[in-house]
């Protein structure tokens, strides 16, 4: 996080242009004159209403031209549909959606030919996506495997000595079986599959893991993990001196070495094999050029302390979540893992790809709002039953990515795309440029 020193200088002359010394110092002294209003509460534990939703307007002064965007007829009728997931309601964002594919997959759970809606504003990430699903489909489709899930929360408890600590982990080795009904009795969906525990000094961090059906289970996870938590503090022969529901070692919303070894949500792994006429017909470049690029990709990658090697895992990612309900913020976790190019006999290319950490569900959180569950059924993957499958699809996707963008810059014709597709041809308008594949 070091600055450049000799940078500062020019930095300062800059600020100092424009504002004295003295006014730089008032403007960032802190005031608490002519404090605002504070924003009309309202959401989880009340229904989204009307008079609750103009309130708040009425706090911004917004001219029409910016509320109505925002809070459309649409908006109006279904507000109290977004009750349960967000507070101080005053509209929705839309945003543009394509569909990248068909995108073949034979999974162990996810089987068939898949169009991904993607929400994104990123010109030329569809056209990627769709030229890596393309390529994947008309070499027979890839092949993808859900093996393993566990969502993890991993409260800490601070004891007084290490004699203490000794004293707590004994007690707590007996109560495995316990702590896993306790955690049942929260949900009908969760079961808490193991504990581990990790210690630094006089702290002891317990490692829950969970499976969580087909939620993505944050919420799920927390609230069985503060019951267990309970029946420690009231239970176990060694009081600690504090403790905290989660001590920041589950990887939970953070790209981790910890669940980079392990899992945290799904751990997927997609493979396909691409013939040399498929690379250079629908891809534009060969195994040859691939396999180059990435050899100095995988390089680059360790030089810059990257937490696996991969290309863009979080660009398609973060489309389909957002698409599709996810919880956007678990992209830092999930858009971890590894790519992997080898050459195959007869100039063809194996490629593929393993994700420890795909943190997301078909059913609670965002996956039941109007235009995230219509995304989900568009897959045929709404409700119940489908996480797994959704992962899979996830995988495939990320699949596509990776080979798109390599081949891309493998064959020179990453720049082009995102000047011809973000502005348009030169000299053209921005509003009359079509859709790209």
């Amino acid at each position: 996080m070091a600055t450049d020193l000799r940078g500062v200088g020019g930095y300062f002359k800059r600020l100092l242009a424009e504002r004295s010394q003295e006014e730089i110092e008032q403007d960032l002294k802190p005031s608490q004159e002519n404090m605002p209003p504070r924003v009309p509460r309202g959401g989880a534990l009340s229904p989204i209403t009307p008079e609750a939703v103009e309130r708040r307007w009425q706090v911004l002064e917004a001219e029409a031209s910016v509320k109505h965007p925002l809070l459309d007829d649409m908006t109006r009728d279904q507000m109290p549909l977004y009750s349960k997931n967000i507070e101080n309601f005053i509209g929705t964002v839309k945003l543009p959606i394509g569909l990248a594919g068909p995108l073949r997959l034979r999974g162990l759970f996810a089987r068939g030919d898949y169009y991904v809606p993607l929400a994104t504003t990123e010109a030329a990430l569809v056209a990627s996506y769709t030229r890596g699903a393309q390529a994947i489909t008309q070499a027979g489709g890839c092949t993808a495997a859900a093996i393993w899930e566990g969502v993890t929360r991993a409260p800490v408890f601070a004891f007084n000595s290490l004699i203490d600590v000794g004293k707590f982990i004994m007690w707590a080795g007996e109560q495995a079986d316990v702590f896993a009904d306790i955690a049942a009795s929260t949900t009908r969906h969760g079961e808490l599959l193991r504990t581990r525990f990790n210690m630094e000094g006089n702290h002891v961090y317990l490692i829950f893991e969970y499976s969580t059906g087909d939620a993505a289970g944050q919420n799920m996870v927390t609230i069985a993990t503060d019951a267990v938590c309970r029946f420690i503090l009231d239970q176990s022969p060694v009081k600690p001196a504090y403790w905290f529901v989660e001590g920041n070692h589950s990887g939970d919303k953070k790209a981790s070495h910890l669940s980079f070894q392990n899992v945290r949500g799904r751990k997927v792994t997609a493979e396909v094999t691409l013939t040399p006429d498929i690379l250079g017909r629908q891809l534009k470049t060969t195994a040859e050029r691939m396999l180059n690029f990435y050899r100095v990709s995988a390089v680059g990658g360790v030089m810059s302390g990257n937490i696996g090697l991969q290309g863009h895992y979080a660009n398609g990612m973060a489309a389909l979540y957002i698409a599709c309900g996810q919880d956007a913020a678990c992209v830092a976790e999930s858009a971890v893992g590894v790519t992997r190019f080898e050459p195959v006999e007869d100039g063809c290319l194996y490629a593929s790809v393993t994700l420890p950490n795909l943190i997301l569900g078909t059913v609670g959180g965002g996956t039941g709002l109007p235009s995230q569950n219509a995304c989900l059924d568009i897959l045929k993957l709404s409700g119940p039953g489908n996480a797994s499958a959704l992962a899979e699809v996830c995988a495939a996707l990320v699949l596509a990515g990776e080979l798109s963008i390599s081949a891309a810059l493998s064959s020179d014709h990453f720049t082009r795309a995102h000047q011809t597709l973000a502005r348009g041809p030169a000299g053209a308008k921005t509003s009359q440029s079509g859709d790209h594949s």
